[in-house]
């Protein structure tokens, strides 16, 4: 079967708009079951009429393959917490500072909060679904997780508390180009939707067996299904293509210029230091001159 492929911003967008697609995902993920969804975007929406010229990494309105999805879920347990959702495209130096920024963000919203006086703080979950490596595991599904220990004995301490709850946060990274090796497990399998080694001579389109996925995650598939055959969503991945491209050959042009800078540095740096050795030479040179001097005086001085 054929689906639209989900590292697109417009088609996850898409499919994470349907709540009961969102639900199933993120209970999968955060490994707990989610029993309300409210959901929100905050997103940078393409703009056709800006001249991709003029595309500035600092001008983040026109910078496509930049949604956050801030989902407000309430688990089982009547605990409410807000999970930020990351997706990532392509590499880019900005990535972690923007990271940084849109959490801090969400830690300083007062919408991140449960109680009528919006003084007691919702616990953050944080998902990075990437299309690259961190470096750190081959493991397809990284969870960072805080642990709390006795400092002098080393005991863990493992009862709930919402000091230490509102200020630490729980992360899930998906390198995407890491499923492909390992389906280890049911959200292994799940994620496969993502595996770009699934990709059809349109880059767009990926090719994956239905059968392979439990009943409970087909309405997911169908969804990508459903995408796949939308005019706007394709029309819409052809401009994230385009942007996205710009942005890499501006990244490949900065480095370029990058490195020539250092080499003139280098150079420079070569020179002053040749230059200094020179000054040296002839201060030393001027010094052996001066003894001569002194030395021929001497000798005449005595004749």
């Amino acid at each position: 079967m054929q689906i639209a492929n989900p590292i697109y911003d417009t088609v996850f967008k898409y499919m994470m708009s349907d709540s009961k697609v969102a639900k199933s995902l993120l209970s999968a993920i955060i490994g707990e079951k989610i029993v309300k969804l409210e959901f929100t975007s905050t997103e940078y929406t393409l703009k056709v009429d800006v001249d991709k010229r003029q595309i500035n990494r600092t001008l983040e309105q026109i910078v496509v393959c930049r949604f956050d999805f801030a989902a407000k879920i309430r688990t089982d347990t009547g605990a409410y917490k807000t999970v930020i959702i990351e997706l990532q495209k392509a590499k880019f130096a900005t990535d972690i500072m923007r990271f940084r920024r849109y959490l801090g963000t969400m830690y300083q919203s007062a919408e991140n909060t449960y109680d009528k006086k919006r003084v007691k703080a919702r616990q953050i979950y944080c998902i990075y679904l990437l299309n690259y490596e961190i470096g750190l595991s081959d493991s397809p599904i990284i969870k960072v997780d805080y642990v709390v220990r006795d400092l002098t004995t080393g005991e863990e301490l493992n009862k709930k508390n919402e000091f230490i709850e509102s200020l630490n946060h729980k992360s899930w990274i998906v390198q995407v180009r890491k499923l492909k090796e390992k389906r280890r497990n049911e959200l292994e399998n799940l994620l496969s939707i993502f595996d770009q080694n699934n990709i059809t001579a349109d880059q767009h389109i990926l090719n994956i067996d239905e059968s392979q996925f439990p009943k409970e995650y087909q309405h997911i598939i169908r969804k990508l299904r459903e995408a796949c055959e939308s005019k706007q969503v394709r029309e819409e991945m052809q401009m994230e293509d385009d942007y996205i491209n710009e942005l890499l050959m501006k990244d490949e042009i900065i480095a370029e210029q990058e490195k020539e800078l250092e080499e003139k540095d280098k150079t420079i740096e070569e020179k002053d230091k040749t230059i200094e050795e020179k000054d040296k030479t002839i201060e030393e040179n001027k010094k052996t001159m001066e003894s001569m001097q002194k030395e021929i005086e001497r000798l005449k001085a005595q004749s």
